[in-house]
Order: structure tokens, then sequence, then C-alpha cells
């Protein structure tokens, strides 16, 4: 391969990451540019940054105070959420894959047919009646639970998988040293599920933070809503300040933004330990 092909196909590779990296990042950057203007500074100059001096410093304190319940509402329901889903599915992940008994894989089946059921959105009006009969309706504890429920199915396709792939020398020999179930989970299947753990639960967590639809038609008080809920809200309220809106929208991403900072190297270390064999 000549020197000359080598440099075409680097140069072509570098065109291609700066073109992908240009889309990734171009909203961010209008988002920010815009949230330091008024109405008037945005029409007249929507794309670049205008003199330090006329920034709208205040557009930030306006939207902290807009959107810190729908932030703090976002953080505890999807947290909740990926805690319990995780709970449930390693218990669930485990016994289908240590343990043999009548029914197992009807059961495993079962579980995993429910892939097929219609989402939210197509449900919405089965979901809002059971909800509303179960008194479940305008709590933060509902979104808790349906969005674990929402991800425990893929969090135990991928766990029974793993668990399936310890060598069974390991609970044997913790048997023997007398640990129970809940031992060999916290000492044996934990520690070497770590990577994988970690990557469902940042997989959950975007997923419940960034969920609309759910909250939309469960909460009511406007104390109760969570991120999306609350932005999609206030586009809709009287005359748009846009620098305002979207001082709100970035410090809305600060959280997510944060998260994959400390967890990005945990995530893709997590895929590379979730494959499984063919």
């Amino acid at each position: 391969m000549s020197l000359r092909t080598t440099k075409t196909r680097e140069l072509t590779k570098h065109v291609l990451i700066l073109f992908v990296l240009f889309f990734a990042f171009f909203p961010m950057y209008l988002m920010v540019i815009i949230s330091f203007k008024d109405n008037q500074q945005f029409t007249a100059n929507p794309f670049l940054p205008d003199a330090i001096a006329t920034w709208k410093i205040d557009n930030w304190a306006k939207g902290w105070h807009t959107v810190k319940n729908y932030i703090a509402n976002s953080i505890v329901t999807s947290m909740g959420a990926v805690g319990l889903c995780l709970i449930t599915s390693i218990l669930t992940a485990y016994v289908m894959a240590r343990y043999r008994f009548f029914g197992r894989e009807v059961i495993y089946y079962l579980i995993i047919g429910t892939m097929f059921l219609p989402s939210t959105a197509a449900a919405l009006v089965t979901l809002f009646d059971l909800l509303r009969q179960a008194g479940m309706i305008n709590k933060l504890s509902t979104l808790v639970i349906v969005g674990a429920v929402a991800g425990q199915v893929t969090c135990i396709f991928i766990l029974r998988q793993f668990i399936e792939e310890i060598p069974k020398e390991l609970f044997e020999s913790a048997q023997l040293d007398g640990a129970g179930h809940i031992q060999q989970i916290w000492n044996i299947v934990l520690p070497m599920s770590g990577s994988l753990m970690g990557t469902l639960a940042i997989m959950q967590f975007i997923g419940n933070w960034n969920n609309l639809m759910l909250p939309l038609i469960v909460m009511r008080d406007d104390e109760l809503l969570t991120v999306p809920v609350g932005l999609m809200r206030l586009e809709g309220e009287y005359v748009k300040e846009w620098g305002e809106l979207m001082a709100g929208y970035t410090i809305s991403s600060i959280p997510l933004i944060i998260m994959f900072l400390f967890t990005m190297r945990l995530f893709v270390k997590g895929l590379a330990a979730g494959a499984v064999k063919g």
C-alpha cells in the first residue's frame, strides 16, 4: 500500500470523525450560545456569541429556578427505578441461570415474551386506567415502579446469559463454605458482573430520565414533574423567552453529561463483558 493511499484513508477517517462530531456538538453549542441572549439578540444573531458585556447572565438564574425541582424529581425517580430494576433482575436471572426446576424454561420465555407487548404509548389508555384504579396517579413512586418494570426484561435476558458463563465450580466452592444464595450473589455474581451491571444501570437511567409519556399522563402537580415534561410545558406557556428556555435545557443536560464523563470507561468495559458466546 502506497504512502499516498494511506494518507488518503487517514484523511477520510478524520473528515468522517469531524463530520460526526460537528452534528453531535453543534446543537449543544447553539443551546449554550442562545442561553446568554434575550429574544432580540437571538433574532438578530442566532448562531454566533455576542459581546460578553451583553450576555444575559440572569437567564441562567431563572433557568435554574425553573428546572431545579424537575431535575430533583428526575434524579429520584430514575435512580429509584434503576435500583429496583437491577435488584429484581439479578435475583431472577440468578435463579433462571443456576437452578433446574419444572417449568423453568416456560417461565423464562414468558418473561422474554413480554418484550413483544405494546409499549407505554400503545397501551396508554389501559395503563392509565390500571394506575388510576390502583390509586397511583400523581405519585413519584409510580414512575419508580413502572420504570423498573419496563427495564426488567432486558436486564434479565443479559444477566442470565452472563451468569451461565460463570464457572459452576465457584458456586459449588461457596456452597461448601456454607454460603447461601444471597452470599453467592454478593460475593461471586456482583463482583464479576460489576461492569455489566454498570452498563445496564446507565442504559436504564437514561431511559427513565428521558421518559416523557409516562410522567405526562400520570403527573398532575407541577412540583412533581420530571425534566422532559416540565420543559415541554414551559415551551407552551405565553411568549417564549428563548434565552431562559435554553438555559434550562443546558442545566437539565448537565447531570447526564457528568454521568457520561465518569462512567464512559465503565460503559465500554461493560459492553465487552456482556458479549455472549454464540
